[in-house]
């Protein structure tokens, strides 16, 4: 076997992870789980992305045990004792063929409701009751008009459910024996709508400028660090884009983002997941440094990139424009991570329509020609 892009089959270590390349999958929602539980085809998905060779997985979003967690009943859950079972087979078939996995914790907070009807009861968990200002957004126009009413603020019990139930999936997380715990911080979901200053106008300590906007989700990273001890790694996803608005952004400037991220790895993460529709474009003007660049120069933590590895243009963008196409840019992927511009790459689509990715591309094998209907597929 001839070894291709020697730079992404590096082995990496973080804290008790132990990594045998760069390759990792990327989180991806595939609402196969009813009522919530993971069930022997989510673990044979799982598996045969870890028997393919690549170097990790990060789960598809799991709901902690709050009421707005998650909005829709196929999305799996980190508690109760069927979906528990189901995760503990995942982990264990994972392990079996030589895989490592995390799985990222999530809250939808401003966007519940907007992958299926929702309990008109159930309080959408928002930071001052905004859903955002309306941009450039993927969302029908109809569940915009119905999101975009203003809700009562999260206050501070809620608060501190919120931060609890975090802390209580990680700890089953461990217990089942992941290999480290991701939080989704992205894409104006519940941790990033308290980054993001257009749905975080509170007054008090939980909003203001960048640091007291990060108070939340660096309160939450501090929670489930003292759940899980020091040994496994937290990664955490965090984005400027948000689905409320695509130009939208956290920061306008570096100084901006490392305020932001300093706070957080003060709190405990150790990679960041800098999600961008583009692994390679600039974040700031006046310099080539890609948001996974930035994370890792601003705050020496361990960086991911992710965003349109192996497609010439990103999904969301080529379901408007009505074509795509696959463009093997993994050379300027091992480019970045030879010149330590970040240290792990997160493939999303690619791993959907080749489940032995890893392998491909140490082969040197052609990447699988684009397929809408594979590499926006269902389970397999």
């Amino acid at each position: 076997m001839t070894d291709h892009h020697a730079a992404l089959f590096r082995p990496l270590a973080i804290r008790s992870l132990e990594l045998p390349n760069r390759i990792v999958m990327s989180a991806m929602t595939r609402s196969a789980s009813p009522a919530g539980v993971p069930g022997p085809e989510v673990a044979r998905y799982y598996r045969r992305r870890a028997a393919g060779g690549t170097g990790l997985i990060i789960t598809e979003g799991v709901a902690v045990d709050h009421p707005a967690a998650v909005d829709n009943p196929r999305v799996p859950r980190m508690y109760g004792e069927a979906a528990l079972a189901g995760w503990r087979t995942v982990v264990d078939e994972v392990h079996a063929a030589g895989g490592r996995i995390v799985p990222q914790l999530w809250h939808v907070g401003p966007l519940w409701g907007a992958m299926g009807a929702v309990d008109p009861a159930i309080t959408p968990m928002r930071p001052s009751g905004r859903w955002g200002t309306v941009g450039t957004t993927s969302y029908p126009d109809d569940y915009v008009a119905r999101a975009a009413r203003l809700t009562r603020p999260m206050t501070e019990d809620d608060i501190a459910e919120v931060v609890a139930a975090f802390a209580d999936a990680a700890v089953n997380a461990a217990e089942l024996g992941f290999d480290g715990i991701a939080l989704h911080g992205g894409h104006g979901y519940l941790l990033d709508s308290f980054l993001w200053p257009d749905t975080n106008i509170r007054d008090d300590r939980w909003g203001g400028d960048p640091l007291a906007r990060s108070r939340f989700p660096a309160r939450v990273v501090e929670a489930v660090r003292g759940a899980v001890g020091d040994e496994l790694p937290i990664f955490f996803r965090f984005s400027q884009h948000k689905q409320q608005d695509y130009t939208a952004r956290i920061a306008e400037t570096p100084d901006e983002l490392q305020v932001i991220l300093g706070s957080l790895t003060d709190a405990g993460v150790d990679v960041f997941d800098a999600s961008i529709r583009r692994f390679d474009l600039p974040a700031f003007e006046g310099s080539d440094l890609s948001l996974a660049g930035w994370a890792r120069k601003l705050t020496g933590a361990h960086a991911m990139a992710v965003g349109s590895v192996g497609l010439g243009t990103s999904l969301r963008d080529s379901r408007i424009e009505g074509a795509a196409e696959v463009v093997d840019n993994i050379g300027e992927v091992e480019r970045r991570i030879q010149t330590g511009e970040f240290d792990l790459i997160a493939i999303g689509r690619m791993h959907l329509a080749d489940p032995a990715l890893a392998t491909t591309l140490r082969t040197g094998s052609p990447l699988t020609p684009f397929d809408r209907a594979v590499h926006e597929g269902n389970l397999y």
